[in-house]
């Protein structure tokens, strides 16, 4: 039946071609390079019993996995995962880097793209990975889910394209990750509810392993064997909730090859720091004396006055002839806001080959990204007022802080939906002021910020400049900034306010990524066209900050034909 079903497709879209029809099937199997294979996969949301830290507890997984299944793939290869929800939890799966040409129907984020997978549902997952390869990732994208929900997505080069750099011995998946001995979704609602900050997690883990620094767990982790004289590939990905990390490896050298899934100019490092959503292959060789060398990960935390684990997690760079169970040389990392050294590694990263960037610009946006406090309006301040000075903690861009509906949006601008969200999201801020040093701070007071559920409209085809600036209400930090459907080239950043007269943009070859750390107390510059039609969600991949609104909404509109057009909704959609 389900042959039938393929075949009677492949009549109507060849009818439909004949006829230049706007069929919403062609609209996505058009866009389908020639070549690629279709990879099937399972997902069924599962609780997992873990003993980890001295306790015992259920977690949130796909198949019973921490972390979760890698999905293999080539580039152009079409990709069908069935989501089968299998929890008490409602449930969507994002595909972090995945540009989903003409599917945005299954980006994942709940309430944007989708209604959530209830309990008990299923809803399959279907794009193609149009010319892209690299380490990408996917995650949970419902609540806080993501903090076990998630696994690598790996694209190779296509069959007889080799890496641009000499192939490695061997190439490891090393996932950054938070833990905590907590229900997740019941966290976030305390959260919120609370008006205050989140504590800080239990541990950070290196797939999935604390390391021996952490209660019970000189056991609990993970491990590399490596051959002396060999070359290692390590696909790095940023999988933490609340915070960003360093990472490193005793008296070993890190050469970036590849970031955010796009090739760089060879670069050689001590450390590395990965935000939530940043993914980094680095060449590493053990050219070192036989031993047993620390792999660490440890805070980096640029914002003022805001707690977090400081305990670091290590696993083990361990070469072939070492004494079974010697001890790790250490690996020092740097200070926790050592701003420095997250600038040097970004300084040096570079697209591999020259850059198509857009150079003639038709739509300018200027988004101010922050923290915020608003006034208390519960009857219980004790309860629901904790935050600075007794507010309510918040996060906007250019001041509005984002509601997420109980609806998707995308749907709901599908269908012509009115009354549910607005398209009066500001291009600019209201006002222009220093934003770094002169900004508003006398919390609650002088600190809200406007609630609503707006988006941006752009226009297809337009070619968009982006400064995303830093501001210092509250305090400065370091924001890791996603983009969802798209990539972006990183033309320039810089500290303080951005200045039109004095900053420098690198138009030849800079890097081509789908998240940006905005420097604490600064801005970053960023080059798209909005050539992927559907509503893709911009936000602050610090999962606390996006509960507080640090979010927008970008709608790009269709443009002409059908290769231009957002197809029609699958028949599986969640509904709310």
């Amino acid at each position: 039946m389900a042959m039938a079903k393929l075949v009677n497709s492949f009549n109507y879209i060849l009818l439909s071609l004949l006829f230049l029809c706007a069929n919403n099937m062609l609209h996505s199997m058009a866009q389908w390079p020639k070549g690629g294979s279709t990879r099937f996969y399972d997902f069924k949301v599962q609780m997992l019993k873990v003993n980890k830290l001295c306790s015992t507890r259920d977690i949130v997984t796909i198949n019973q996995m921490y972390p979760g299944p890698v999905v293999y793939a080539q580039e152009d290869d079409r990709i069908i995962v069935k989501l089968t929800n299998e929890t008490p939890y409602n449930a969507t799966i994002h595909w972090h880097g995945v540009r989903q040409m003409l599917s945005c129907w299954s980006d994942g984020p709940s309430y944007i793209t989708q209604c959530p997978v209830q309990s008990g549902q299923t809803f399959t997952y279907e794009f193609t990975l149009v010319k892209q390869k690299g380490t990408l990732f996917w995650h949970a994208h419902f609540s806080w889910l993501r903090a076990t929900v998630y696994g690598a997505l790996i694209v190779y080069p296509k069959t007889g394209v080799s890496y641009p750099f000499k192939y490695p011995y061997e190439e490891h998946i090393v996932i950054l990750g938070e833990y905590w001995q907590r229900d997740l979704v019941q966290l976030e609602k305390n959260v919120t509810a609370s008006g205050g900050g989140a504590p800080v997690a239990d541990a950070y883990t290196i797939n999935g392993h604390p390391g021996p620094n952490y209660n019970c767990s000189i056991n609990d982790v993970y491990k590399i064997n490596v051959v002396p004289g060999k070359t290692y590939m390590l696909r790095l990905i940023g999988a933490l909730l609340n915070m960003e990390s360093f990472f490193t490896i005793a008296n070993h050298k890190l050469t970036i090859v590849e970031a955010d899934g796009e090739y760089t100019k060879p670069f050689t490092t001590d450390r590395v720091m990965l935000g939530p959503g940043h993914t980094l292959n680095v060449l590493v060789t053990a050219n070192q004396k036989i031993g047993r060398y620390s792999m660490a990960m440890g805070p980096y935390m640029s914002a003022k006055n805001v707690p977090f684990q400081n305990i670091t997690s290590i696993a083990y760079f361990q070469y072939l002839g070492a004494t079974p169970n010697s001890i790790a040389l250490p690996a020092p990392l740097p200070i926790f806001n050592d701003n420095l050294a997250v600038k040097t590694v970004m300084d040096g990263l570079r697209s591999l080959d020259i850059a198509d960037v857009p150079k003639e610009i038709d739509t300018n946006l200027f988004f101010t990204i922050g923290l915020n406090v608003n006034k208390c309006g519960s009857k219980t301040p004790n309860q629901n007022c904790q935050g600075v000075n007794g507010g309510v903690m918040a996060a906007s861009m250019n001041n509005n802080s984002f509601i997420r509906p109980n609806f998707s949006i995308l749907r709901a601008y599908y269908d012509h939906i009115n009354g549910d969200f607005t398209e009066d999201f500001p291009g600019s801020p209201l006002r222009f002021y220093d934003f770094v040093n002169g900004a508003p701070n006398s919390p609650p007071n002088n600190t809200g910020s406007m609630n609503g559920t707006r988006t941006k409209v752009l226009e297809f085809g337009s070619r968009v400049q982006l400064i995303l600036q830093d501001t210092g209400t509250i305090t400065t930090e370091n924001h890791p900034i996603h983009l969802h459907g798209y990539s972006f080239y990183v033309i320039g950043y810089g500290s303080g306010n951005y200045n039109p007269q004095t900053a420098t943009f690198n138009l030849v070859d800079p890097p081509y990524m789908n998240t940006i750390g905005v420097p604490v107390g600064g801005w970053a510059a960023i080059r798209f066209v909005a050539d992927n039609p559907g509503v893709w969600f911009m936000h602050c991949h610090l999962e606390i900050h996006l509960s507080w609104g640090l979010a927008v909404a970008l709608i790009v509109k269709n443009g002409q034909g059908p290769m231009e057009t957002l197809p029609h909704p699958p028949s599986d959609m969640p509904r709310c």
